[in-house]
C-alpha cells in the first residue's frame, strides 16, 4: 500500500488521469473538528464502518486518497479498497500530520 505524507498529496493529485477523491473515513464529530478540502482533490466524508454498505457510490476509475486522525483506520479502509479494485493510497499521519505539516490552522485533536 502506497502512503503519502500530507505534504505530498497535492503533487500526486497533480498527476493523476483523474480528478482524485480525498476520502475522509473519520466520524462526523471529528470531521466538524478538523477537516482538510486540499485544492485538486473532491473531498468525500464515508465513516469507516459506512464504507462496505457505501462501495458502490466510489468510482473505481478515480484515485483514492484515504485520510483519518493518525493514518490507521485509513490504512485499513485503503487496504481493503484496493482489495475491491480501486486505485488507492493512505495519508501517512492523517488529519493530524496535516496540520503540522501543510496547513497550520486545522485544529489538533
Amino acid at each position: 500500500m502506497q502512503q503519502l505524507y500530507p505534504a505530498q498529496i497535492a503533487e500526486w493529485a497533480s498527476q493523476q488521469a483523474q480528478r482524485p477523491v480525498l476520502l475522509d473515513v473519520r466520524e462526523g464529530w471529528e470531521v466538524q473538528t478538523a477537516s482538510a478540502h486540499p485544492e485538486g482533490l473532491d473531498w468525500v466524508h464515508m465513516p469507516m464502518q459506512s464504507i462496505p454498505a457505501r462501495l458502490d457510490e466510489l468510482d473505481k476509475s478515480r484515485p483514492i486518497a484515504c485520510l483519518c486522525h493518525h493514518g490507521g483506520r485509513s490504512m485499513q479502509v485503503a487496504s481493503f479498497l484496493q482489495q475491491h479494485g480501486f486505485q488507492v493510497v493512505n495519508v501517512a499521519g492523517g488529519i493530524h500530520a496535516w496540520s503540522t505539516q501543510v496547513d497550520p490552522l486545522i485544529p489538533l485533536y
